[in-house]
């Protein structure tokens, strides 16, 4: 298994978020220096590090929806000049925001029956 962080060797160093493996990816690292990036990487995004290519993909298919649900509140003329990255950042921190709470209502009992 290839460490997530240099792609050399993992040899024993894990971390996983919040200890959650039933939520949260595992991670692989070579070395103390890779997990302590790693780990810190994961802390600020939740668990992952790196995006998927399912993940990439999502994002950029959601940029349609933004630009027409902007268009609609005549909101758009403030983000037509942004870059694809700005408006990427914009939708994972919905996403992110939206899965953080799902994840603290979780945790706090608060689950829909």
């Amino acid at each position: 298994m290839p460490c997530a962080i240099c792609g050399r060797e993992a040899r024993g160093f894990g971390f996983c978020h919040q200890l959650r493996w039933d939520r949260n990816p595992h991670h692989r690292f070579c070395s103390m220096s890779c997990l302590t990036v790693g780990s810190a990487i994961a802390r600020r995004n939740f668990g992952m590090i790196d995006k998927t290519d399912m993940e990439i993909r999502a994002i950029r298919e959601a940029r349609r929806d933004l630009a027409e649900a902007l268009t609609e509140m005549g909101l758009m003329e403030a983000f037509f000049d942004r870059s694809a990255e700005d408006i990427d950042r914009l939708i994972e921190a919905c996403v992110d925001g939206f899965q953080g709470a799902m994840q603290r209502q979780s945790d706090a009992g608060q689950i829909p029956f």
